[in-house]
């Protein structure tokens, strides 16, 4: 059977080009470089943390009484020592006026047992008296010196319980929803009457894996510890609060259930410019807030900064292409800092003025020879007659 000529040509054409392409020979293939250069870099890590009020106290009665009156806007900030709300106050007071009438009868008492003790002493001084008769003088006297102590405690109890009618903030913060309103009765077994939470400054908790614990302390310690580091906040908008923290407290162990270390921050909380005190949303930062917490060296430190591109990733970690004096490209494991979109810090396994491969990068081996260029710019022409590489 005879074969079409004009199918057989193309095939043969089409496996001549081929084998043209594969034989070794051509041109290296063009790459875009970078030399790596130390730069005052700010280190930043990143985790996940909830705002804190430092103080938090809820409210509740201190005695069984109808509750009278509330004295605040739900929502408001009060002062330390604010009145809050009243419990009605008259059976407390009468309650306190008998208790020091009791007082004035221990008083009554108490004068006349020991006028009678005296009589007691003279008559059994003169041998008229018996000493059963002194020895009930003396126990009637100290029995009513006794009631008269007991009375006086009774007065104090009650002017306990009359100043527990007027319930106050004892700090200074924001309070929250009344459980409770005027005409209910209350006791010390009823649920918080209200929860007040200090506003400034606040704090923010966050935990921090074992192993990343050991590295920030690595590398802090040297320079001030936890003063060397500098705490931002950003908000779930994105949005970076504009007072920065200090770390103020390190768990003394680590979950035994997440492997990981709690810390926490304190952050200034002023109202904000242009709100009033008792404007809702004056502040910043809520209790309970969601955050992400971002820890900074509080100095650049100056380290080799690539761009991001530049660094791959295998089962052997980081690595970047560096071009030796040969014109080669060679493999660099790399341990890589601080890390962002476009850049990455590199802590270990580059020099200043390596000549790293930003472009390209898809086209090289280990020890290829390649026709090297700045990143971004053409790359060098070709040797006349040899075709010319893609651009990378």
């Amino acid at each position: 059977m005879r074969l079409p000529v004009a199918p057989l040509i193309l095939g043969m054409a089409f496996f001549a080009l081929a084998a043209k392409a594969q034989m070794p020979g051509g041109p290296p293939p063009a790459v875009g470089i970078v030399e790596a250069a130390r730069r005052p870099v700010t280190e930043s890590t990143e985790f996940i943390g909830r705002v804190e009020a430092i103080n938090r106290v809820e409210i509740r009665a201190r005695i069984t009484g109808f509750l009278e009156e509330r004295l605040f806007t739900e929502g408001s900030e009060v002062a330390e020592g604010a009145r809050l709300f009243t419990i009605e106050h008259a059976p407390f007071q009468a309650q306190l006026d008998q208790a020091r009438a009791n007082v004035a009868s221990a008083e009554a008492s108490l004068a006349n047992a020991r006028v009678s003790l005296t009589r007691a002493r003279e008559l059994r001084t003169s041998g008229t008296g018996t000493q059963v008769a002194l020895d009930n003088a003396t126990a009637q006297e100290r029995t009513s010196a006794a009631q008269l102590l007991g009375a006086q405690a009774a007065v104090r109890i009650a002017e306990i319980n009359l100043a527990y009618a007027d319930i106050t903030s004892p700090i200074a913060g924001a309070i929250g929803a009344t459980t409770y309103t005027p005409g209910n009765v209350v006791s010390p077994s009823s649920q918080p009457l209200a929860t007040i939470v200090s506003q400034d400054p606040m704090r923010v908790a966050f935990t921090i894996p074992q192993r990343t614990a050991v590295e920030l302390r690595n590398r802090y310690e040297g320079r001030g510890g936890t003063s060397a580091v500098v705490v931002r906040i950003r908000r779930v908008d994105g949005s970076l609060y504009e007072h920065p923290g200090q770390i103020d407290f390190i768990d003394t162990s680590i979950s035994r259930d997440t492997d990981s270390l709690l810390l926490r921050a304190s952050i200034p909380n002023p109202i904000r410019q242009g709100a009033q005190q008792n404007q809702a949303g004056a502040r910043g930062l809520i209790d309970g807030q969601f955050v992400t917490v971002l820890l900074e060296g509080a100095e650049p430190v100056q380290a080799i900064v690539i761009p991001r591109s530049a660094v791959a990733q295998d089962q052997q970690g980081f690595f970047v292409y560096v071009v030796d004096g040969e014109n080669k490209a060679q493999r660099r494991n790399i341990r890589m800092g601080t890390s962002t979109a476009e850049n990455a810090t590199i802590e270990s396994g580059l020099e200043v003025g390596d000549k790293v491969i930003t472009e390209g990068i898809q086209r090289v081996r280990p020890g290829q020879a390649v026709n090297p260029a700045p990143a971004g710019a053409s790359p060098a022409a070709p040797r006349p007659g040899a075709p010319a590489g893609r651009p990378g």
